[in-house]
């Protein structure tokens, strides 16, 4: 008779995860939309599972069937902001031309601003604590991401179609100026009486933007 795993002492092998279903992922969408509203509005401190499950339109018990714990909805609401953050980053193609790429990155970042202000305000005030949660992240997968896009910017500027600069300062740039206007949504409005959800400001914001930026990464004839 063969020994049970609990005879011989030895560890079951752990079986691969069942893929969810369609109503799975549908009620998982929901809890991180309504999770990414309820932290961005009142932080992971003041944010209460019973919030989040009332604005999912679920049971607090339903919720925690998802997720276990409030830590875990949290780190789920960044991972999938993070995601989707990066992603415009991830296409940058060394083959491509320069201003086109850039210039899709920037217009990416700042509809990414328009769309999902709460998103981007909560990744600020994650980082801005220390970034407790993602640290992990932001010193693997998102230092690679850097680096990997780092050499494209390289790539194009050995191929004299871009000034020879320090890439992650140009990242970074283009991070702060983009993320701005979803992050200083009340001065931006207070300012000019509209936001980066305006079209055509958003369009004016592009040009501004890409129009330095090109002003400064195009080779001296």
């Amino acid at each position: 008779m063969d020994a049970s795993p609990e005879r011989d002492g030895k560890t079951p092998p752990k079986t691969a995860a069942a893929p969810r279903t369609r109503i799975q992922e549908k009620n998982r969408a929901r809890i991180l939309d309504a999770a990414l509203a309820t932290f961005s509005r009142y932080g992971y401190r003041g944010a209460r599972v019973e919030q989040i499950a009332e604005d999912a339109g679920m049971s607090k018990s339903n919720l925690l069937y998802y997720f276990g714990s409030k830590s875990s909805i949290y780190k789920a609401v960044l991972a999938d902001l993070l995601d989707r953050w990066l992603a415009p980053l991830r296409t940058l193609d060394p083959d491509g031309d320069p201003r086109q790429e850039l210039t899709a990155y920037i217009e990416a970042k700042l509809r990414f601003s328009a769309e999902c202000p709460e998103a981007s305000r909560l990744f600020a005030n994650e980082v801005m604590q220390g970034a407790p949660m993602i640290r992990d992240v932001l010193e693997g997968p998102l230092k690679s991401l850097v680096a990997e896009k780092s050499d494209v910017l390289r790539h194009w500027a050995a191929r004299g179609l871009i000034r020879d600069i320090d890439p992650p300062h140009l990242i970074f740039l283009i991070w702060a100026t983009t993320q701005h206007y979803s992050d200083f949504a009340t001065q931006i409005a207070a300012i000019t009486g509209t936001g980066i959800g305006d079209e055509s400001f958003r369009k004016a914001a592009l040009d501004t933007l890409t129009g330095l930026v090109f002003e400064g990464l195009m080779p001296r004839r």
